[in-house]
């Protein structure tokens, strides 16, 4: 029929894709129509070969009968659209993040699975490039270490990855089928964010483990009651306690605790400027 072979070829082995004016300069259909109606009227004349036998179309006026599709067909026209497709990935990542971090929370671990196999779904359904997909992944997986082991540069490394592999994600042209540079950069953005957030929490709780026992009393100051020679008593967090020092000690002096042993404390001069600040 006179159609374009070289490009059906591409089509089949590369998911090959054109616009319509483009696919009819190509000659790959034989007209372009903006309705069904007019496409009965196109149509209307022509002849085709059905069964080895040439019949000719008689379209025109037709009646048309539009049938709407599922649920689960308009579920998949959702998902299949790539930006919702890396959209669903991401939430899936965030929620199996903070189930990780959180363990037992149970509703982000069920929603980020959930997502995240939609996600993987509809982008097998789509003609992707798997180096693209394989440098987002690598992206979300360096700003996930970046949130255990806040390091700067694989935080950044990670949003040029993820932006690198939204870029190159799609092999296929044509309408529907664009990566929204909206979408790309405002959840690369979040996921930094949420990065470093979560990061800068991890780190302040690092710096403030819970401390106990003599390792509690270590810093705290204390006010000297009374003292002879290497020994006396001092006034720390409230209460009266036998403390020690290698150091001369006076009453009324300004102390800080420097060890514990059983129920004496071993006990420090506090160096303070004029200005009040401790040295």
């Amino acid at each position: 029929r006179g159609r374009n072979a070289d490009w059906g070829e591409k089509a089949v082995r590369e998911a090959a894709s054109l616009s319509a004016n483009a696919a009819l300069q190509e000659r790959v259909v034989d007209f372009v129509a903006r309705d069904t109606t007019e496409l009965l009227q196109l149509a209307d004349g022509r002849t085709v070969e059905i069964a080895g036998r040439k019949e000719v179309l008689a379209t025109k006026g037709l009646p048309v009968e539009t049938l709407e599709p599922g649920w689960l067909i308009r579920l998949l026209a959702v998902i299949t659209d790539p930006n919702i497709a890396v959209i669903l990935m991401l939430i899936g990542v965030y929620g199996l993040v903070f189930e990780f971090t959180s363990p037992g929370a149970v509703a982000p671990g069920v929603v980020g699975t959930i997502c995240l196999l939609l996600g993987l779904y509809a982008l097998n359904l789509l003609p992707i490039s798997y180096a693209g997909l394989a440098l987002m992944l690598l992206g979300i997986i360096f700003l996930v270490v970046e949130v255990f082991n806040p390091t700067v540069v694989l935080g950044l490394g990670g949003v040029a990855a993820f932006l690198l592999g939204s870029a190159m994600l799609l092999r296929i042209e044509g309408p529907g089928f664009e990566m929204s540079w909206a979408v790309i950069g405002t959840a690369a953005v979040l996921t930094l964010g949420l990065a470093l957030l979560t990061g800068s929490y991890l780190w302040a709780a690092r710096k403030n483990l819970p401390r106990v026992g003599a390792q509690a009393m270590q810093g705290l100051p204390a006010k000297v009651l009374d003292w002879e020679g290497s020994e006396g008593h001092v006034l720390a967090r409230g209460e009266r306690w036998r403390a020690k020092a290698d150091e001369p000690i006076a009453v009324g002096d300004s102390v800080e605790v420097a060890d514990v042993s059983g129920l004496v404390l071993t006990i420090r001069r506090r160096n303070v400027r004029s200005d009040g600040a401790r040295q």
